[in-house]
């Protein structure tokens, strides 16, 4: 738990944000917090700004007591590291209540029949990530009001727009940015280390809508294990890396690409992400994505074996339900815009209107919105966007200290050099392909009884020395390129303006 004393700044590379202050006082009111969040272009660091939230007791013990044998779904993936990023579709999927959990995270041993009794735990890790807390505690409302993002500036919005995350060592989640909004996440137990790339770098992360998920945006990239021959503009990317510690919590801003590993036998994280206005035209360009991917991967033999959708999303939509996102997306862009121009007065924020609002990243239908009825598709935001004047205003100081990117970058041969406790070194790749896309050597098959990882090798996953055929993800990866879909998406909403 964070007790009175001040950050600790060994955690923190030279490249974010650091917000200090000593004591057991809150550094900044929420207006100015707020006013922080919502102005802020790189990560940032908030420290001894939760030190009286009950949330920060929520250790896998504490969970597990209050969940009283509630059995929770937890992704599975190899601790061993290869060129391929482990994405969820060649995960395992497990249901385990939290107290099992522990039990293997700690290295006791499992009952022979128990969940995790086919995964040792030297070579797996385990993920219950993007847990919504609304669902998970629908039966204990009253622990909503354990998250306090009302400090941050967004009164009402506390544990029912959040979602939780609870790992093992090794637990990670591949690089990828986030469509819509910005994010706040408080650590709560244990460390993970975020390893950011800013928008610029967008081009040197390769990114890929395969496997398709809606709202997040993946890299070809394993972070961990770059393949640079395969991606030699990796080289030009500059990482970001924070090592975040209980009783901190992280800003990612928008469009930040992030990949993130738990460093600590047991973590827990809290998160909630912070609607903006440029998520219209996100959600437009979302649609096009969508609308286009579904079409093209659904005309395909389904005997292909092809596993483009992630577990996220539960079904591919058809084509009239995703014709139906569009248009309720290009209606609230243009609505927007139109309230814009006349000047109209944004009505002041409320938390029934936020938790209306709570972003549907990823599943949507998971927490009941529709394509009918989605009012995140509908609804304004009114969050301020401040002016050059106003951003001179931001106290960078003693308690908010900008510190400019770091400027190594990873050299000719490879190997990118991190300072976060310490040094950290992501290694270089001597050799090795990838294949064509998404060809993977080792595929974990979703599994219900106790068969350990079946090893699938692709039909197409040959040397790609002398590729001579294009698939249709080779077609996919360009056609619904981040470029390409804010070109379309332009296009469209100029027809729509004529």
């Amino acid at each position: 738990m964070v007790g009175n004393t001040s950050c600790m700044i060994n955690h923190l590379s030279p490249s974010v944000f650091f917000l200090y202050i000593g004591e057991d006082v809150k550094p900044f009111t929420p207006e100015k917090t707020k006013e922080i969040v919502m102005s802020l272009q790189q990560p940032a660091v908030f420290c001894n700004m939760v030190g009286n939230w009950p949330a920060l007791h929520w250790n896998v013990n504490y969970l597990s007591a209050v969940l009283e044998g509630k059995t929770i779904q937890f992704r599975l993936g190899l601790k061993t590291v290869d060129l391929v990023p482990q994405f969820e579709t060649s995960c395992s999927y497990v249901e385990a209540t939290l107290e099992e959990f522990l039990a293997w995270s700690c290295g006791h041993p499992s009952c022979p029949s128990g969940p995790f009794s086919c995964y040792d735990y030297s070579k797996y890790w385990a993920y219950a990530d993007y847990k919504y807390i609304a669902r998970i505690f629908e039966d204990k409302p009253e622990i909503f009001q354990d998250v306090r993002w009302s400090d941050f500036g967004f009164p009402g919005r506390n544990g029912k727009e959040s979602t939780l995350w609870i790992g093992s060592e090794g637990a990670n989640t591949p690089c990828h940015l986030d469509s819509y909004g910005c994010n706040l996440v408080l650590q709560v137990q244990g460390r993970k280390r975020w390893h950011l790339f800013p928008p610029g770098d967008t081009s040197f992360l390769y990114p890929t809508r395969i496997p398709y998920e809606e709202s997040s945006i993946f890299s070809k990239v394993n972070i961990a294990n770059p393949d640079l021959k395969r991606f030699p503009e990796f080289r030009n990317s500059t990482a970001h890396v924070v090592t975040l510690s209980p009783g901190q919590v992280l800003l990612v801003p928008r469009h930040w690409w992030h990949y993130v590993e738990s460093i600590d036998p047991v973590t827990v994280s809290i998160n909630s992400w912070i609607e903006l206005d440029a998520d219209h035209e996100a959600r437009v360009e979302e649609a096009i994505t969508r609308m286009l991917v579904c079409a093209i991967k659904s005309a395909e033999n389904p005997s292909d074996g092809d596993l483009w959708l992630n577990p996220t999303e539960v079904e591919a939509t058809s084509h009239e339900i995703n014709l139906q996102y569009l248009n309720k997306a290009v209606s609230a862009y243009l609505k927007r815009q139109e309230t814009s121009v006349s000047g109209q007065a944004r009505s002041s924020s409320t938390g029934a209107k936020q938790r209306t609002n709570a972003s549907c990243k990823r599943k949507r239908r998971e927490v009941g919105c529709e394509p009918g009825s989605c009012t995140l598709l509908t609804q304004q935001c009114d969050f301020p966007t401040l002016k050059a004047e106003e951003l001179q205003e931001i106290p960078f100081g003693p308690h908010l200290i900008q510190v400019l990117p770091q400027s190594q970058k990873t050299s000719v041969m490879g190997a990118v050099t991190i300072e976060s406790d310490g040094g950290d070194l992501l290694h270089k790749n001597e050799g090795g392909h990838f294949g064509k896309l998404h060809c993977r050597r080792e595929r974990l098959l979703m599994s219900n009884d106790c068969e350990t990882a079946a090893h699938q090798m692709d039909s197409d996953c040959g040397p790609c020395t002398s590729q001579t055929a294009l698939s249709t993800n080779d077609l996919l990866d360009c056609l619904v390129n981040p470029r390409v879909i804010s070109l379309v998406a332009q296009l469209l909403l100029e027809r729509m303006r004529v």
